[in-house]
């Protein structure tokens, strides 16, 4: 039994020193990014983005650069952060809501409508975007925050995640507030929708995430450059006339913040509501 333990002990020790050293090496290119935003962008220019550095050409004249002069830069930082805090909040409300309705109510059509969520969770996005490009043209949308947040808001693999959280919450708490007299909004909002926390918050980062990052969606519907989010922004420095490293390196950076804020807030919710989520049903 003790020689089982050890061997166990000794498993477990590989296991961590070889998620240690994945990790690490997948620091290596953030690591890159950091030390060459410190870079005159001439150098940067000639070497790229690598590990190496001399401390003698490292400086913060980039950094002051986009915080005096690349005004721009804060107006697509405004509107990254402005159409991800708004989606992670609606998309968190709507689909927690349609995934909650799929799992403990049973009406007509609830079978028809979990696997039409499956359907369009198996789609490409690729394959919507015309029908959607055409439905925001259709309602003026265009160059707007609603034309990039609408496709977003009620997202399949939100629902399908919430729906596989609540069918493990329990019933008899529902029971006892309707005998207490609770409507079914009641329910949800004050008993439901507090113990799906932890599925809230790991659904809250994966959001935010595929928000704040969205090239492809934003670069179809975005037209003027006072409306561009920071990925599209950031990729008009680069062109066959010049590129402005100077915002683009150190841009690239600042942008990692958010997404860490983000993460260090709903962090401990994370695992749990990952786990719990993909087991239960």
């Amino acid at each position: 039994m003790k020689n089982k333990h050890s061997k166990n002990k000794g498993i477990m020790i590989l296991v961590n020193i070889s998620f240690i050293i994945i990790s690490i090496i997948a620091l290596f290119p953030i690591l890159g990014l950091i030390l060459s935003s410190f870079r005159p962008s001439s150098e940067l220019m000639r070497n790229g983005i690598s590990l190496t550095f001399n401390l003698s050409t490292l400086n913060l004249d980039n950094y002051v650069y986009i915080f005096t002069k690349a005004s721009q830069y804060w107006t697509w930082y405004g509107n990254s952060l402005i159409i991800s805090v708004i989606t992670i909040v609606l998309s968190l409300f709507f689909s927690s809501m349609v995934g909650y309705a799929l799992a403990v109510y049973d009406f007509r059509g609830k079978n028809f409508f979990f696997v039409l969520v499956l359907f369009i969770l198996m789609v490409p996005f690729e394959i919507l975007m015309l029908p959607l490009y055409q439905l925001m043209i259709s309602m003026q949308l265009i160059d707007s925050y609603a034309a990039v947040m609408l496709p977003a808001i009620v997202a399949p693999i939100a629902v399908f995640f919430f729906r596989q959280y609540a069918l493990g919450l329990p019933k008899e708490l529902m029971d006892a507030a309707r005998i207490d007299g609770s409507t079914e909004y009641g329910i949800f909002f004050k008993i439901m929708l507090p113990l799906m926390t932890p599925s809230l918050a790991a659904m809250a980062i994966l959001q935010g995430l595929n928000s704040w990052n969205n090239f492809l969606w934003p670069l179809i519907v975005l037209r003027s450059n006072d409306m561009f989010t920071l990925p599209i922004g950031l990729a008009t420095l680069l062109t066959p006339y010049g590129n402005n490293y100077d915002v683009l390196i150190a841009g690239s950076v600042m942008t990692i913040i958010p997404i860490i804020i983000l993460f260090i807030f709903f962090q401990r919710y994370f695992v749990s509501g990952l786990t719990v989520g993909g087991v239960k049903g």
